[in-house]
């Protein structure tokens, strides 16, 4: 049986007792169907994620207990992989910013948009070594700068060049995972690093990086949890429960973010204070797929079909699927 709500919040209140929080009472968790009546027994969904994000807060929130279903986690470092095991069937839904997402859908992958979460776009920044004489957009003219192709780094980059008056071909772009990205910085094989989240956060607070431009005014600081066509298709129920689970561990996590910071480091590796700099910037937050978001998601792919990062200029309103919409508290 799926739990009812009434247990799932009992639940969360046996983990405040053990010093987590009780924010997740306040997300407002829409009453669940029965298993039996909604999901068959048996059911799995493949699921992937990003340095523990999605897996990691709902897990810290009290939320993974009691699945109707099972999940298959896949962890993957950065959003073009995940995307790529999307496309491939390796995995059914996944986490992943706009622009990426953007980059599969136009691709051809068969899927759509089914949750989308709103973050501080501040969160994706160009960085350079503390030591450069990079100290503005101009100053990246005829310099090399890290990020993955199709990432919201890549379009960071892009974004902030036209906001400048510049060029693509004014800069160089060399395509690199985001733990190649960091090497090749220390290295100097690049002049600077477009990146996100906690690569953001260890950059400047262990390796003494220095942020040359955010994403603050340039990105919508969308990110997306897409589905294959044939997961919306056959495993709905599921879906939507997770993305009600995934929605109310969001909302716990702004409420409480000191502890699942440091539940969130454990999980991953790094340094607790690492893991409240980024959680305290991106101040992750779920929304509706509604009008504001598509016309956000509109002018993202209209940037990288001007910049002929993908080849025709795709209809956002069409890679939706609004009726997950009612996963979302109340």
């Amino acid at each position: 049986m799926i739990p009812s709500q009434h247990s799932i919040l009992n639940a969360l209140t046996r983990r405040h007792a053990l010093g987590l929080g009780v924010g997740a009472l306040a997300a407002g968790l829409a009453p669940l169907r029965p298993a039996n009546a909604a999901i068959p027994a048996g059911t799995v969904l493949k699921v992937g994620d990003q340095k523990g994000g999605v897996q990691s807060v709902i897990e810290a929130a009290g939320l993974l207990a009691d699945l109707p279903y099972r999940i298959e986690w896949s962890q993957f470092p950065a959003a073009a992989p995940l995307l790529e095991a999307l496309n491939a069937g390796a995995i059914e839904v996944g986490y992943a910013g706009d622009a990426p997402t953007t980059f599969a859908l136009a691709a051809g992958t068969s899927a759509k948009i089914i949750g989308a979460v709103r973050s501080n776009p501040q969160s994706t920044t160009i960085l350079v070594p503390g030591s450069s004489p990079i100290r503005n957009v101009a100053d990246l003219k005829g310099k090399t700068i890290g990020t993955g192709r199709g990432s919201i780094g890549h379009y960071l980059v892009l974004a902030a060049l036209k906001a400048n008056g510049l060029k693509p071909d004014d800069v160089k772009i060399a395509f690199l995972l985001p733990s190649d990205a960091k090497s090749a910085l220390a290295a100097g094989s690049i002049d600077a690093w477009s990146s996100w989240g906690i690569y953001v956060s260890q950059a400047l607070l262990v390796d003494g990086a220095r942020a040359v431009v955010t994403g603050t005014g340039l990105m919508s600081g969308l990110s997306y949890q897409s589905a294959t066509l044939e997961a919306i298709s056959t495993k709905r129920e599921a879906l939507t429960d997770l993305l009600r689970r995934f929605a109310a561990a969001r909302l716990w996590a702004l409420e409480n973010s000191d502890a699942y910071a440091g539940i969130w480091a454990r999980t991953v590796g790094v340094d607790p204070a690492i893991a409240r700099h980024t959680f305290g910037v991106e101040r992750a937050r779920p929304v509706a797929i509604d009008a504001s978001v598509i016309a956000d998601q509109q002018a993202t792919s209209d940037v990288w079909r001007e910049f002929g990062i993908i080849p025709k200029r795709l209809d956002a309103a069409a890679i939706f699927d609004p009726g997950f919409n009612s996963a979302l508290p109340a």
